[in-house]
């Protein structure tokens, strides 16, 4: 018992460590990059106030959700808040300005977050289609995988495709260099994770999983989360040059040995950095390299600043 006492106050050191380094880091540099003082005119339509005929694909920031459809995971006030990353719908993340949604399954279709379930896939569905109904050039990236330890839902990639049909952007390396006028009437680049299923091919409809990639690191420790994306960042190669999207996550997990095991207090320790992770990209010489950043609990700075980013590259300023 003592041993075990001993570690969590430990723990709890670290942890305090880490938030002060990176406090200090916002303090000595601050959080300015090109672009970030850009606020678009309307968060439900940013993409489209940038301009559809001269925003490239490769040129967006893409502002993401992590875990985007578990605002009614488990049981609310029991289950849920250690498994929630997202407090509202997924269409009212992508009305504030969201581009890229994480959404995990299992074999009856339910979404799913480890053990714990929520609504049908057909949930997320609809609400993306009434999203794309009330808007005209907004490009979405739905990830839509099969949770960790989960069987592939049957015929899953079919039911996609007959969902999302003619609003579907074709797997083709030809999309990067394009401009999101060039793209439409497609709207979505769906990408599709199976566990066990066979990978959709060069000019399916869906993209298959290498298209989109990331670097998890498992930790709570917001400083060492921090470092580690920007250290695979920095391994990437340039947005213009790269021909798959490469995700940045600005979340940090609960622990299992660590008494708060909820989500929303320990991924609040990262959460408020997203801009100093910007500016602190551009200051190390690899801004050029960023393309998504995910969040939980998405709210509209973050989403501004994705925005401004995007607009000072198409401005050559970034």
């Amino acid at each position: 018992m003592g041993s075990q006492l001993s570690k969590q106050v430990e723990r709890r050191k670290s942890i305090a460590a880490e938030k002060k380094i990176l406090a200090d880091l916002l303090d000595s540099s601050g959080d300015q990059f090109p672009g970030s003082d850009y606020r678009p005119p309307e968060r439900k339509a940013w993409m489209s106030a940038l301009g559809p005929e001269r925003l490239r694909v490769n040129q967006i920031v893409w502002p993401g959700t992590h875990d985007s459809a578990t605002d009614k995971i488990g049981v609310r006030f029991v289950s849920r808040p250690f498994a929630q990353c997202q407090s509202c719908s997924i269409y009212r993340q992508l009305a504030a300005g969201a581009r890229v949604l994480d959404v995990r399954v299992q074999q009856d279709r339910r979404v799913c977050h480890g053990v714990l379930t929520t609504y049908s896939v057909d949930v997320v569905i609809d609400h993306v289609k009434r999203f794309l109904s009330e808007t005209q050039h907004e490009i979405i990236i739905l990830e839509v995988r099969t949770e960790f330890g989960h069987d592939d839902p049957p015929d899953f990639d079919r039911y996609l495709v007959d969902q999302l049909g003619g609003h579907l952007i074709h797997q083709d390396d030809a999309v990067f260099s394009k401009t999101v006028a060039e793209l439409l009437p497609g709207r979505i680049i769906c990408v599709w994770k199976p566990t066990k299923s066979p990978a959709p091919k060069r000019g399916d409809p869906l993209w298959s999983s290498g298209y989109l990639k990331d670097n998890w690191i498992d930790t709570d420790l917001p400083n060492t989360k921090f470092e580690s994306n920007m250290k695979h960042l920095s391994e990437q190669q340039p947005v213009t040059v790269r021909k798959y999207f490469y995700r940045v996550e600005n979340t940090a997990t609960p622990q299992a040995d660590n008494p708060v095991v909820c989500v929303r207090p320990v991924t609040k320790r990262i959460h408020g950095y997203a801009r100093l992770f910007i500016s602190q990209a551009f200051k190390r010489g690899f801004a050029d390299r960023l393309q998504v950043l995910s969040t939980d609990f998405i709210d509209g700075d973050f989403v501004d600043a994705c925005a401004g980013m995007t607009h000072a590259r198409i401005e050559g300023k970034a």
